[in-house]
């Protein structure tokens, strides 16, 4: 875990266990081996405090809002021990770009512009649907979690590990006049955690597994999504697949910010409709930092990132070997120390 994050309710940065070198990794350990053996951890984690940010757009628009949940360092040291192990055993679809290992945005990036390319350079059309979920993280019902973990293969265990790391979670929000009451969040994921971005891709995998199959070009970067086909009609049957499968489970796909181009487009080629209304049709799309035209050109780029998904280690040991072993080792904790002086793992 890297230096210089802010702190959660406790006020206990990530650079105190890093100062306390192997002192810290062992009692790290002996911490963690008792929250897995009992399955619960301690209560001061479970109440974070979420500052409010202002997002581009209207000043009075709640949903320009958006905040970032400050939990403790040590509950995020913990996550990460537990998102390790999951990683091990659980299979993610090869069309899911986020948080994975050895995978980035430019990986999306670089197969979505070849695609389009290639049907430039045929003088065919080619249509594709950028989906926008709205507040993803935030509407992921628990219910829905639970049943995604257990059918991806997940161990009990570890289902009820995370089970109770929501249970009675608590939240004070800050903003510009101060501080409200503290209450309890009984919906969605944490924004914020180390362990949140691996939930929410297995998540989206087991919700997506069936529409998959019938929509085969298909690009996720944790919750944007891309939709493309041959034809117009295809590319609007995909779309209502997509919206049926996430929006019965209780996600929900943003008319207003879903968008629709077509690559090479030929005179009267249409719109797409998403049940019913229009979906906005643009001759370019800005695509994880690197915008993208109708003419198959490339734009210019801008912030794109290389996320390779943060804190996926691979330490060579088989998921059997991880899955089954009913202890946390030092290595597992997040610090290690070199002589007097503790490093991120």
């Amino acid at each position: 875990m890297k230096s210089g994050k802010a702190v959660g309710p406790d006020d206990i940065p990530v650079e105190v266990w890093k100062c306390l070198g192997e002192a810290a990794v062992e009692f790290l350990a002996s911490l963690f081996n008792r929250v897995l053996e009992s399955e619960r951890m301690p209560e001061e984690w479970r109440s974070v405090l979420v500052p409010i940010f202002k997002n581009k757009g209207d000043v009075q628009s709640c949903s320009n809002y958006r905040g970032i949940k400050l939990m403790s360092h040590t509950m995020k040291l913990w996550e990460r021990v537990v998102e390790a192990r999951l990683r091990k055993v659980v299979e993610i679809c090869e069309q899911q770009y986020g948080f994975m290992p050895r995978k980035s945005t430019t990986d999306a990036i670089f197969a979505l512009r070849i695609l389009m390319e290639k049907y430039r350079d045929g003088q065919r059309e080619l249509h594709c649907v950028f989906v926008d979920l709205e507040k993803a993280y935030d509407r992921v019902p628990r219910e829905e979690l639970w049943y995604c973990m257990r059918k991806s293969g997940v161990a009990e265990k570890y289902v009820r590990v995370v089970q109770d790391m929501y249970e009675r979670s608590r939240t004070v929000v800050r903003c510009a006049v101060g501080q409200t009451e503290e209450f309890n969040v009984e919906v969605g994921l944490h924004q914020g955690s180390a362990l949140s971005p691996f939930l929410f891709a297995m998540v989206m995998d087991q919700l997506s597994e069936e529409v998959r199959q019938e929509s085969p070009w298909t690009m996720m970067f944790a919750d944007d999504i891309v939709i493309c086909s041959e034809s117009r009609e295809q590319v609007e049957e995909n779309l209502e697949r997509w919206r049926f499968a996430l929006e019965r489970r209780g996600m929900k796909v943003s008319r207003s910010k879903t968008e629709y181009m077509c690559v090479n487009e030929r005179e009267g080629s249409g719109t797409v409709r998403l049940q019913g209304e229009e979906v906005k049709k643009v001759q370019e799309f800005k695509y994880l930092g690197s915008t993208v035209q109708s003419n198959g050109e490339c734009g210019k780029e801008e912030n794109i990132s290389e996320n390779q998904g943060e804190g996926v280690q691979d330490s060579g040991e088989t998921g059997h070997a991880v899955w089954f072993r009913d202890s946390v080792t030092e290595e597992e904790t997040g610090v290690r120390a070199r002589g007097s002086r503790a490093e991120d793992v």
